[in-house]
């Protein structure tokens, strides 16, 4: 059966490769998955080799549609490292810092962030996941140190730590007796 004009050029528009230049449609599947920080997809997109004009344009899109927002996208972060127990304070702020969101960002993310969030029982919650059993006052000196510096590379302050670890020590002898 002979092919018609009409069939061919559909045969032939549908064999196109898509417009490797373009970053616009890179963009959108790379946000599909998660949110980004605009320096974070600009990375992306400039290691897939994407030109920085295109780029520029195709992330000026991304922001007026709302699909890009580093605001949003650093309280979600901040929130999520806290109440999962994985930062606080500092190193919420070093982590926003690395995924490129500025400064100003990045603190009134983490206001906001310790707004929604009790340090004090996520501290409390995280010792008592992490270490059940562990009494600070019968522990020797190497597990004590253990568990201080793994709490303060969550970003819990040595007062903190301390305060906390001192309660559940009054509670764990009243408990006892």
């Amino acid at each position: 059966m002979p092919l018609t004009a009409l069939t061919k050029k559909v045969k032939e528009n549908s064999s196109q490769k898509p417009d490797r230049t373009d970053p616009w449609p890179a963009a959108l599947r790379i946000l599909t998955r998660r949110d980004y920080s605009q320096s974070e997809l600009r990375q992306r997109l400039t290691d897939k080799g994407f030109d920085p004009e295109r780029i520029d344009f195709a992330l000026q899109r991304c922001l007026e549609l709302g699909y890009l927002d580093d605001a949003r996208y650093a309280l979600n972060r901040a929130t999520s490292l806290m109440n999962q127990g994985r930062a606080v304070g500092k190193r919420v702020l070093l982590d926003l810092r690395q995924r490129g969101v500025n400064e100003e960002i990045a603190n009134r993310a983490l206001q906001r962030a310790r707004e929604a969030c009790d340090e004090e029982q996520l501290l409390a919650s995280l010792l008592e996941r992490r270490f059940a059993n562990f009494s600070y006052d019968s522990a020797p000196a190497k597990e004590r140190r253990r568990v201080v510096h793994f709490l303060q590379r969550r970003g819990f302050t040595i007062d903190r730590i301390m305060a906390q670890l001192t309660r559940k020590g009054l509670e764990t002898r009243d408990e006892n007796r």
